[in-house]
């Protein structure tokens, strides 16, 4: 896990400059990514995610966000 430590601080810090709900759902749990310990007890690089993104800043947080997972090999898809 120790591999994702830079992952999970990234994603959070990014999240956290938007006022947008950004919420990450994967298989029964869904987790504010802007909380690193959420981050910490979910992320595998082997799953694949469902961002849900919702507020006035929606539109640049799922571009920065899929940025973010992109460049960590995170697989992510941003509903719509």
């Amino acid at each position: 896990m120790s591999n994702n430590n830079a992952a999970v601080v990234e994603i959070a810090q990014t999240a956290s400059k938007f006022t947008s709900s950004i919420v990450l759902h994967s298989e029964n749990k869904y987790i504010d990514v802007k909380s690193i310990l959420g981050l910490f007890t979910t992320l595998v690089s082997s799953h694949s995610y469902e961002l849900h993104v919702h507020g006035p800043d929606a539109e640049e947080a799922k571009k920065a966000m899929t940025e973010v997972f992109q460049k960590h090999g995170l697989h992510i898809t941003v509903a719509s």
